[in-house]
């Protein structure tokens, strides 16, 4: 009943601000003056959203590919709003799509609109005046306490900007476009911001005369491109009115072959789980097996959006940083693996890619990392489209800030390849331009049964025609692109995995060149027959450090 009250009395001040307002003369030197109207950007970039309640979504969209996802929440109801520039005593008007229940859309101190239903996308819009000497507006939408998700899209904001007066005059071109990294898919570009009387508020990436990217920095990657193909690119500036610079200089850059090449990355490395199982020494492991690279587990929440290991342990000043500075010592590497089956994860915690974002950071900053996988398993992350999303816009924008970082994705499979939940992570990860350099699959605890090889080598060609389709590449790229992360000895569901199913997979891997293989994991890698699935030794006959002797072996 106080919902509804509530309800009545926006609507009602809502439907006074649009008959005063109707007279209204129409705007004159319109330009759209909203940053990412769209949200193509993949980002929340140019808006603020209450309690990090917002975020992008692929579907419903109304045009292009993305939207805005508001959580609307009993406690909040997920306003998302951008402030502009604009002229006093000037007429200005606000339209948007929306979708869901009690979506609203206004101006702070002035007019709204709303729908109280909406099942597919509805337009909204509404014209306002600014006063005497305002010169700057915030425009937001909202849905409504106890009202669940709404969704939004294409907003704009119609009218001239602001400055003091009309803003016709466009940015200077960007400078000293470069193109910083690149593989057979992909290149990545970075150039010299550009000025403006009043504020360059984003950047167009050209190929040809195609926009194929709109970014906020002065760094952008583009994905999905064709192996050993030249592509020229170029760059504009835009501003808050909506003036765009002429072109940067032309880049014109060469991919990579596809043909055994790919990324180029490699990646032998075995989880190493300090939380339990009786974790070895690595540097015995590693003078025993030749073993480099570890991979280290787990990265979890230590509440909210704050890393550390096993959400518990800090990311400096403990075991795990002397661990890590032990196995670099002796001559190895570690990637962490952030995620996992269990736990509080950084994906549901962190509101938004650009948090996300964050978290990583601090530790690719703790250790200097060259390369960080995401475990992305279970309901809260996996099978979660809104997490899929920020943790794929996470790692892009990691990537960007840190060139040269290997960007890993690790997600269970069926037996022929990618579940509905993984087609739809790459997929996504191709419309989002994430540019993962591996998609690791776990080919375990899948209904394997007696035949792991073949099932493995099954899943792993499943995968390889996803990737394949999805990005157009060829056989040798998209196996360049994939990982096997299996299980020794006994998986949770009893399948087994021999010693020499491991050496069968490896070799399979190594004659396809793929790019990393790794299992779960080296605490246990000793022998133990009939001891069941414990987490200290495989449940099987072996010697120590077979499984991880035998990943030594894997050179992709």
């Amino acid at each position: 009943m106080h919902v509804r009250n509530r309800l009545v009395a926006t609507l009602g001040a809502s439907l006074l601000g649009a008959s005063a307002l109707v007279a209204l003369p129409a705007p004159a030197q319109a330009a759209e003056l909203l940053a990412n109207p769209g949200f193509e950007s993949g980002t929340l970039s140019g808006w603020s959203c209450s309690g990090g309640t917002g975020s992008i979504v692929t579907t419903p969209v109304h045009s292009g590919t993305k939207a805005l996802a508001g959580a609307a929440s009993a406690s909040d109801t997920a306003r998302c709003a951008q402030t502009v520039a604009v002229q006093p005593n000037t007429t200005y008007t606000l339209s948007g799509w929306v979708r869901g229940n009690y979506v609203h859309l206004g101006v702070d101190g002035g007019a709204s609109t709303w729908t109280p239903s909406a099942s597919a996308y509805q337009r909204l819009s509404l014209s306002f005046t600014t006063g005497a000497s305002q010169t700057s507006a915030t425009v937001y939408t909202h849905g409504w306490y106890g009202q669940g998700t709404y969704y939004a899209d294409d907003i704009s904001l119609d009218g001239p900007g602001g400055g003091g007066g009309t803003d016709t005059q466009a940015p200077s071109a960007p400078t000293g476009l470069q193109a910083t990294s690149k593989t057979s898919s992909s290149v990545t570009l970075a150039w010299t911001a550009a000025t403006d009387n009043v504020g360059v508020t984003g950047y167009e990436v050209y190929q040809g005369a195609t926009r194929v990217s709109t970014v906020t920095g002065t760094t952008a990657t583009v994905s999905g491109l064709a192996a050993s193909t030249s592509y020229t690119f170029t760059v504009k500036a835009r501003d808050a009115a909506g003036n765009v610079s002429g072109a940067s200089n032309g880049v014109s850059v060469t991919t990579e072959a596809g043909g055994g090449g790919g990324t180029g990355f490699k990646q032998a490395a075995p989880y190493l789980y300090l939380g339990w199982g009786n974790p070895p020494a690595p540097a015995t492991v590693m003078n025993a097996t030749g073993i480099k690279t570890f991979t280290m587990a787990f990265i979890l929440s230590s509440g909210g959006c704050n890393p550390a290991w096993d959400g518990q342990r800090p990311l400096t000043g403990g075991v795990d940083q002397s661990t890590i500075a032990a196995i670099r010592a002796a001559g190895g590497d570690i990637v962490p693996s952030v995620g996992g089956w269990s736990g509080n994860k950084l994906g549901p915690n962190c509101a938004t890619p650009e948090a996300l974002a964050g978290a990583y950071q601090k530790v690719i900053d703790a250790y200097g990392l060259k390369s960080i996988d995401v475990d992305i398993e279970n309901t809260d992350e996996f099978e979660n489209a809104a997490v899929q999303d920020r943790i794929l816009g996470a790692l892009k924008i990691v990537k960007a800030n840190n060139p040269g970082l290997r960007t890993i994705l690790t997600f269970g499979t069926s037996t022929t390849g990618p579940t509905s939940w993984g087609n739809r992570l790459i997929e996504q990860s191709k419309a989002l331009n994430a540019n993962i350099d591996v998609f690791t699959i776990m080919p375990f605890d899948f209904g394997g049964g007696a035949d792991m090889y073949g099932n493995t080598v099954n899943a792993a060609n499943g995968l390889k025609n996803k990737l394949k389709s999805t990005f157009g590449w060829d056989d040798a790229t998209a196996y360049a692109h994939i990982g096997i992360s299996g299980m020794n000895g006994l998986s949770d569901q009893k399948e087994v995995t021999t010693q020499q199913i491991w050496t069968q997979i490896r070799d399979w891997a190594n004659a396809n060149h793929i790019a990393r293989l790794a299992f779960w994991s080296v605490n246990r890698d000793r022998g133990c027959a009939g001891g069941g699935v414990t987490e200290t030794c495989s449940g099987i006959a072996q010697s120590d450090w077979e499984f991880t002797r035998i990943t030594a072996g894997f050179t992709g």
